[in-house]
């Protein structure tokens, strides 16, 4: 195989690395973004000080713990009540795919790689993400030193086909012959309504890059392992709720690339509660009940489906998702999970991010209602996952 079919897609490689620096710190946007962040160093003394501290930095996986494990713990510290999780099913030497729901563009796999570290994993994630967010080219150097990888989104007709089995390849590369582990969400894009669903056609794209005609076989060879993430608090939650009413108003409308930047600050820096990473076992089991050779459609979904009850039934679940589900419902049937107490924080809190909501014409009824549904659809989902 021709390992250079991956450049286009791939994070950089060891060598590439002091290059890659070299190329941020000419790049004029990347520069007025540092400027913003510390205005009082001058570009030549900002730019010496970040070669010094690039200074053994060989790998993506070192420019991860010198760089960005600091960045996340410090956005944790002061955005988050801090993350529990637990890998107790994974042996840590393995490498793995993991398959999550998705609540923070920025944030989701880098916590992830906050913990696997923290954790005694002997490496992090390479990471797919959007070439929509790309939106800027330090932003993809950026991210390509942060082990990135990209899927080409932009793509279409044949060229998507072709473009999903080359990522596909470079999966099954990345897993089997670089031993990395990775993370990928179950659909494109996050869920809005936070009603969490895995695309049966990502599942379709892990199996072109397998080399079996058995699916089970391919889809085994990446260690799937469902990730379930979730926020108390999603700090994007009224950007959310505007982008439903402008998409309500006119069908037409799509996001600019400022509206991705406000949602990557927003959901980095804004207050998040406490955070849980909840870890399932390999999904080997599940794939053992499919049937053999190549996979229906039907049969595609069948596992989407199964893949969704394991991450429903790891959400953790805190007193305003109760709350939420209660006032769409209009009645008391979660009460138990929550105090007088609980439900005044939480409409303080609602009321606190509806007035930050920036529309000429806002519809507080609908806004009120499309906030509410995004935390009360986990309390439905795991409800319905176990059985409840």
């Amino acid at each position: 195989m021709d390992r250079h079919e991956f450049d286009i897609i791939r994070p950089y490689n060891a060598g590439e690395m002091k290059g890659a620096l070299s190329s941020l710190l000419a790049d004029r946007h990347f520069d007025r973004m540092c400027s913003g962040l510390v205005p009082w160093l001058p570009r030549a003394v900002r730019n010496a000080l970040l070669r010094t501290l690039f200074i053994g930095v060989k790998t993506p996986l070192d420019f991860q713990l010198r760089f960005m494990k600091p960045v996340v713990k410090y956005v944790l510290h002061k955005c988050s009540k801090g993350v529990s999780a637990d890998f107790g099913n994974l042996d840590k030497q393995g490498s793995y795919t993991f398959i999550s729901n998705h609540r923070d563009i920025v944030l989701d796999s880098a916590i992830l790689d906050l913990e696997l570290h923290l954790a005694g994993f002997r490496t992090t994630c390479e990471i797919a993400i959007g070439d929509n967010l790309l939106i800027y080219p330090w932003i993809e150097t950026l991210v390509k030193m942060n082990k990135a990888f990209v899927v080409r989104r932009s793509l279409a007709g044949k060229d998507r086909l072709e473009g999903s089995r080359l990522m596909s390849r470079y999966m099954h590369h990345a897993i089997g012959e670089k031993h990395e582990n990775i993370w990928i969400a179950q659909r494109e894009g996050r869920a809005k309504d936070s009603s969490d669903e895995t695309q049966y056609s990502l599942l379709r794209m892990l199996n072109l890059g397998g080399e079996s005609a058995d699916t089970r076989e391919n889809l085994r060879r990446l260690h799937l392992v469902p990730l379930t993430i979730s926020y108390e608090y999603d700090p994007c939650d009224y950007l959310k709720a505007t982008e439903f009413q402008l998409k309500r108003d006119n069908p037409d409308w799509k996001k600019s690339k400022q509206d991705d930047l406000d949602n990557m600050r927003t959901g980095i820096f804004g207050y998040k509660g406490r955070i849980a990473y909840v870890v399932s076992e390999e999904l080997n089991g599940v794939l053992e009940e499919m049937p053999e050779g190549e996979f229906t459609k039907e049969q595609y979904i069948e596992l989407a489906a199964r893949i969704d009850r394991i991450i429903h039934s790891g959400y953790m679940l805190w007193p305003g998702n109760y709350v939420a589900a209660d006032m769409l419902s209009g009645t008391q049937e979660f009460a138990a999970h929550y105090t007088e107490r609980d439900r005044k924080k939480f409409l303080k809190y609602l009321e606190g991010q509806y007035a930050k909501i920036r529309l000429e014409h806002p519809d507080r009824e609908f806004l009120m209602e499309r906030m509410l549904t995004m935390y009360a659809n986990p309390v439905r989902n795991k409800m319905r996952a176990c059985g409840l």
